[in-house]
């Protein structure tokens, strides 16, 4: 990427990361950045929205970690 495009890129998350930042979105500018990246690859925003919004809403479901290892038969 050229200088010029890696500092209009640069401007555009600020200003997107301003603005998200304006209505408590919550979002970290890495997760902006890669939704971003996502809506120029063609990804539906709207659909990007819901699935942010469900994983928000979402416990985790990570199984629990062991403390200590399973007994062998």
């Amino acid at each position: 990427m050229d200088p010029e495009a890696a500092r209009t890129a640069r401007e555009s998350l600020d200003l997107a990361f301003h603005m998200s930042n304006m209505l408590d979105t919550g979002l970290d500018r890495h997760t902006l950045s890669v939704l971003i990246a996502l809506c120029d690859l063609g990804l539906n925003p709207e659909a990007l929205a819901a699935v942010v919004k469900e994983l928000r809403r979402e416990p985790s479901t990570s199984p629990p970690m062991l403390t200590t290892p399973p007994s062998l038969p």
